[in-house]
């Protein structure tokens, strides 16, 4: 089988990145007004709740999955399931990880492990030097 295929999700990626700051201060962003326009596409705010749904700007639908304050966030992004975790590391940083499954291509693969790289960019850039 295929790098990033699997039987029953798909074509799947995972980007991950250790970035200096606490996980309470990482959870935070991702989860307020900026973060989540950041990861999940602007005019998204769902309640922090398993089944709410969201609207993005451009149309991208989807619902809340499973909330986990402070750990993970799993939820539909249009046809395609997305989990962000977070995992203390040493040093008082946190291990941030996309990841995204059920895509329809392994060229979708690729633009997704670009744009999850891209997000891991603006999210490091927002949160400062640590």
């Amino acid at each position: 089988m295929p790098t990033g295929l699997t039987a029953d999700a798909g074509w799947q990626i995972g980007v991950s990145r250790t970035l200096p700051h606490p996980p309470d201060v990482v959870w935070d962003y991702l989860t307020g007004p900026a973060g989540l326009a950041c990861w999940l596409g602007s005019g998204a705010e769902p309640a922090p709740e398993p089944g709410a749904p969201y609207r993005t700007d451009t149309g991208v639908t989807g619902e809340i999955r499973s909330y986990r304050p402070g750990d993970r966030i799993r939820l539909t992004y249009g046809p395609t399931t997305v989990q962000v975790a977070l995992t203390a590391a040493t040093g008082d940083r946190t291990r941030l990880r996309f990841h995204q499954e059920r895509m329809s291509s392994p060229g979708q693969r690729e633009q997704q492990r670009a744009y999850w790289q891209q997000v891991m960019d603006r999210i490091d850039a927002a949160l400062g030097a640590g």
